[in-house]
């Protein structure tokens, strides 16, 4: 009489036709009831599906992509195997819970260890000197959301140590590990946007007791630029950043502005420069939709919508609101958005929603000051333009030298997907938009 098992889905309530997105266990692993075997994945969640007994796996039924149902058979396993595998599943490893251990043959010969690499542990992370990491290349024990998460980051989770149940790794791990590898205690992210890639092994941040050279007063970051803070490292150090400067004559689009804001005045409506700059980059991402893009992976998706975010300056550091569908709105509608969004930003309102979504950013420092700048592009967009403070120049008109108003431009690109031909192409058309806004109708 066969003494194998067989193991089954069991009843996981109202899901039909869920997909396998992981495999948590091989053949020759030795499991016990309630451990962990496969992942699945609907479109309200994902789980984990348990074993309903234990033995030596001698069989899976079942790989990643296929759809199952409760009742289809999972694996077998024969109960009370001796020889054989001796292998433990990554759920019964507590050291490196996410990892599991090679295969090891009846003797002889023994083979040789799989080859480690030790890795710092995160902050977050259970008190452990270091984690030994089989480097097999196999997937490390996460939940799709937090793959997607981690790859968004540009975290390696084989470097990250789960703190959840069975050594699962959650989104507050990545987090932790990001932190910990920004503070220099960690092994430092991938560099390839998609996962894979050398790391960039960055020496520790210095620790310096400020105190000794004289006095000091210790003020924590705001949340705001806690996150901000993060993203901008993490686009500035991912992103192959190349900044292409250029000048558009204003004189006329100022004259009109000014004219605009004389006819309404009584409305209360201001028109500001930024609105005119959002109808221009608009049509300019119609001539050029490159730049109206985002990587995923070896992909470029191109956007077939118009969405603009801008910077605004608040107490608490940089937000960027988007304007959706911009290039279904007017000069005026805009002003009115901008100023209104603007507003919610300084009193700390702003919605997530309000802050998604966006196609391009633009960063004015017009009225502060500066010449020209290099703004950091806003993952995942792919370029971000930066206006810096008009101011009057003497130009040549072929008779004699008149003062011109003369606006100045920082378009921050992403070389990966934009060259730099393609860049000062863009930019020089914006600026001929801006010298004659007539171009837009056109």
């Amino acid at each position: 009489m066969s003494d194998l098992t067989a193991i089954a889905v069991p009843d996981i309530g109202d899901f039909k036709d869920v997909e396998v997105i992981e495999v948590l266990v091989k053949v020759g692993d030795t499991i016990s009831a309630e451990d962990s075997l496969i992942t699945v994945e609907s479109d309200k969640a994902s789980m984990e599906i348990p074993a309903t007994s234990g033995g030596v796996i001698t069989k899976i039924d079942v790989k990643v992509g296929d759809k199952i149902n409760m009742g289809d058979v999972l694996l077998h396993v024969k109960a009370g195997a001796a020889g054989g595998s001796t292998a433990v599943t990554a759920a019964k490893v507590e050291s490196a819970p996410a990892v599991q251990a090679k295969p090891t043959p009846a003797p002889p010969p023994t083979p040789a260890p799989a080859p480690t690499e030790t890795i710092a542990t995160p902050a977050n992370a259970p008190p452990a000197a270091a984690i030994a990491v089989p480097a097999t290349g196999e997937l490390p024990h996460a939940s799709p959301s937090v793959r997607k998460f981690a790859r968004e980051l540009g975290v390696d989770l084989t470097r990250v140590t789960g703190t959840g149940p069975k050594g699962r790794i959650s989104q507050e791990d990545v987090q932790g590990f990001v932190k910990a590898a920004l503070q220099g205690g960690a092994a430092p992210v991938s560099s390839a946007a998609g996962g894979t890639g050398v790391g960039l092994d960055l020496l520790a941040w210095p620790k310096v007791d400020f105190a000794k050279f004289g006095p000091i007063q210790s003020k924590p970051l705001s949340r705001i630029k806690k996150l901000s803070g993060a993203n901008l490292h993490r686009n500035w150090v991912m992103i192959p950043h190349v900044t292409n400067n250029d000048e558009a004559d204003i004189t006329e689009l100022e004259a009109l502005r000014v004219q605009l804001n004389k006819e309404n005045e009584k409305s209360g409506v201001k028109v500001t420069m930024l609105a005119f700059l959002m109808k221009a980059v608009v049509a300019a991402l119609k001539k050029y939709p490159e730049f109206n893009a985002s990587l995923d992976g070896d992909s470029l998706v191109l956007k077939q919508y118009y969405n603009i975010g801008f910077a605004a300056d608040t107490p608490n550091g940089l937000v960027v609101p988007v304007i959706t569908d911009a290039d279904k709105k007017g000069v005026i509608e805009l002003a009115q958005e901008t100023s209104a969004m603007a507003k919610l930003a300084r009193e700390g309102k702003l919605s997530p929603t309000q802050m998604q979504g966006g196609c391009i950013s633009i960063s004015s420092l017009g009225g502060i000051g500066g010449t020209h700048f290099t703004p950091i592009i806003n993952a995942p967009e792919v370029a971000i333009l930066g206006v810096s403070k008009s101011y009057q120049k003497p130009v040549w008109d072929g008779k004699a030298f008149v003062p011109r108003l003369t606006l100045p431009l920082s378009l921050s690109y992403d070389h990966r997907v934009i060259d730099g031909a393609s860049a000062a192409r863009f930019n020089a058309y914006l600026g001929a938009l801006l010298a004659d806004f007539r171009r837009i109708i056109l």
